[in-house]
């Protein structure tokens, strides 16, 4: 499933494939606490509020040099094994979605995750003060992350 267009702006991939069945990856995705150990950026999560056994709402810690920022965070999508999505805010405003798709392969799942930028000005300008970076450097730091996050994510999956 594709995020719906909601006059936000274009989708960032990046894919990786990881030796273990789609449903295990899901799993680890979905247990956002585990995020902290993948992300070059967050460093720690909390879960404010849990639907079915699942996250439903957390807060999102983030630190890249001197910066720290947290970000308030929504799931939107978590269908076991297929997808993982939630949308980011802070203080009010849209900042991002982010989300993960699982397709079984013969050589384990391929699992590609995906930002799509939907700041508004008021959003623009927070970034800027919060993480250091211009709203045009955003999608470039996030790619880098989004490949460090995977390599990550598989080395553990893989290893375990």
């Amino acid at each position: 499933m594709t995020p719906q267009s909601t006059g936000a702006g274009p989708e960032i991939t990046e894919r990786i494939t990881v030796a273990a069945p789609a449903q295990t990856v899901y799993a680890a995705v979905a247990d956002v606490r585990r995020m902290a150990r993948w992300s070059p950026e967050c460093v720690a999560v909390w879960v404010t509020r849990r639907d079915s056994g699942r996250p439903e709402r957390f807060v999102g810690w983030n630190r890249r040099g001197p910066f720290l920022w947290f970000t308030t965070c929504r799931v939107v999508t978590a269908t076991p094994g297929e997808e993982f999505a939630f949308d980011v805010t802070t203080f009010g405003q849209p900042v991002a979605r982010w989300g993960y798709r699982f397709a079984e392969t013969g050589d384990g799942t391929d699992v590609t995750e995906y930002w799509q930028d939907r700041r508004n000005s008021a959003a623009r300008l927070l970034g800027r003060v919060f993480t250091g970076k211009a709203a045009t450097e955003r999608p470039v730091v996030n790619r880098d992350g989004m490949r460090e996050t995977l390599r990550r994510l598989k080395r553990e999956l893989e290893t375990a």
